[in-house]
């Protein structure tokens, strides 16, 4: 082999190398197309309004940690993930930015009967919303990106007519509180919409879900289920 061939050969090695370090992740989530939804602006605006999350990574075992996030939209190709975990939890030390973690985002939820069709001949289901954020967490722990982690998770739940002052506690309770947790950004490379909410039925059966959906029995509020939990003793 001469030395342009070589050198060729070099060039188109680097290349495929760069293609592979360019692939997305591999998906983790089963979409049938008719539930496939790709809007990014829609997928990001779902994550914003249902952040509390399963934080799933598989090394060296699967662990799931479920844990309120926020976002920021623009913080890579399709947004950036923020949170934190107990430094108690094993599973901080995937955060490296090496391991890929999947972050599930869960919308509304629900049963279908089949006696809210317009025909008969059907089977019950169960619709629902989710998005999975694929990634690499990496690691904050500088204490002064913790605080500013901390103080825009808490903003996000507490909004912003709150009384509630994050930036008045003293210093020595919030070091003490920063000590116990771990940080992680997560830059996320693949982001996948699922959303089985019957849209491939006719007009009419849906608008006969929609009704059956506004009569159903609600679920238990947080209120109501917490009381009755309290009365187990």
């Amino acid at each position: 082999m001469n030395r342009r061939d070589l050198l060729i050969g070099w060039a188109l090695a680097g290349l495929e190398l760069e293609a592979e370090a360019q692939e997305p992740p591999p998906k983790s989530l089963y979409i049938p197309k008719p539930q496939l939804v790709e809007d990014r602006r829609f997928l990001l605006d779902f994550m914003s309004e249902f952040p509390f999350v399963d934080l799933i990574t598989a090394s060296p075992d699967i662990r799931i940690t479920h844990i309120p996030v926020f976002l920021n939209p623009a913080g890579a190709q399709y947004g950036t993930i923020y949170g934190h975990i107990s430094r108690q939890n094993p599973q901080n030390k995937t955060f490296d930015g090496q391991q890929t973690a999947v972050i599930v985002f869960h919308g509304p939820h629900s049963y279908i009967s089949p006696t809210w069709y317009a025909k008969p001949e059907a089977v019950p289901t169960w619709n629902f919303g989710v998005v999975h954020a694929t990634g690499k967490p990496k690691p904050i722990t500088d204490p002064t990106a913790l605080h500013d982690l901390l103080a825009k998770l808490i903003q996000k739940f507490e909004g912003k007519d709150s009384a509630y002052d994050f930036a008045k506690l003293p210093e020595s309770y919030i070091a003490g509180m920063i000590g116990g947790i771990v940080g992680f950004q997560m830059d996320i490379e693949l982001l996948e919409g699922k959303f089985k909410l019957g849209q491939d039925r006719s007009d009419a059966d849906k608008k006969a879900m929609l009704a059956g959906l506004q009569a159903a029995k609600p679920a238990r509020s947080m209120y109501e289920f917490a009381a009755e939990f309290y009365k187990r003793g």
